[in-house]
């Protein structure tokens, strides 16, 4: 069979370096013992490597053209292609509910919603390797106080450790990316749960980071309106002069239970009236 055609409405570019493909397939290894799950694996460069660790291995690819060559290339993993949509899967049914790794060359225009979904299933995914933009990358591994600190890079760190492993040059591709590439590997932390509402923390994180060069005392002003405002003094706090930037994930949970605290107070008071 002939090789597959990088598609670019498929955000396909082919990894061609195979030492490199190698370095990626054993990030892995940093999490011993479980199944691992590729994503988007194309015509299977890294495939060849992850095949033969000693462990359950799946692949998950939405390019009928890949999955036909992957099933020619590699008999022995055919029972185990999923010519399937990642981000709509069930990932409780790939391994029986087992946990598992996350890992691939991922598609740069996807690569955020992909994360997204290993934090919706975080429980089931202590890790997650891969090569994504470089610029991504540097977002979710970036500190408080640097420009490149946002949304990815407090969600995920809440719940990861993340680890910018290394860069790769867009000539070892075909075709070759606009941009750089980077390696990253992210692994859960001990944290059980977020001393506070786990959705309210998202919302808030997203509302604040969406107007990230104003103080927090106007950008938070959009969880509230004119018939249910912040009370007198909220805004006063000497937090609210801070940038979402400036903040460690520890303020961002004490943020989001001042806004909690708010919040059911209001609702509260709302109920009374209306009994």
């Amino acid at each position: 069979m002939k090789q597959v055609r990088p598609k670019k409405n498929l955000g396909q570019h082919f990894l061609t370096d195979l030492s490199i493909a190698k370095r990626i397939a054993d990030t892995v290894d940093a999490c011993p013992d479980i199944p691992v799950l590729e994503v988007g694996p194309g015509m299977g460069v890294m495939t060849q490597y992850l095949v033969e660790k000693p462990r359950p291995f799946k692949v998950v690819e939405i390019d009928r053209e890949s999955v036909a060559y992957l099933n020619e290339h590699f008999p022995k993993l055919r029972e185990n292609i999923l010519g399937e949509d990642f981000l709509r899967m069930d990932l409780q049914k790939v391994f029986d509910g087992q946990q598992f790794v996350l890992t691939g060359n991922y598609p740069y225009d996807i690569s955020s919603q992909i994360f997204f979904k290993m934090l919706d299933n975080k429980d089931l995914i202590p890790c997650c390797t891969g090569m994504i933009q470089r610029e991504v990358a540097l977002r979710i591994a970036s500190e408080p106080g640097t420009k490149a600190y946002g949304i990815l890079s407090v969600l995920i760190q809440a719940w990861y450790d993340v680890e910018y492993l290394f860069t790769v040059e867009p000539d070892v591709f075909n075709p070759p990316p606009k941009v750089q590439s980077a390696v990253i590997r992210m692994t859960r932390n001990k944290v059980a749960h977020l001393d506070c509402d786990e959705n309210l923390f998202k919302r808030v994180v997203k509302t604040v980071f969406n107007q990230r060069r104003k103080m927090l005392r106007v950008s938070l002003r959009q969880l509230f309106n004119s018939a249910n405002p912040a009370p007198d003094g909220f805004f006063d706090h000497e937090i609210m002069t801070k940038r979402p930037e400036q903040l460690t994930i520890a303020q961002f949970v004490d943020l989001t239970n001042m806004v909690e605290k708010v919040l059911c107070v209001r609702t509260q008071n709302f109920d009374v009236g209306q009994e």
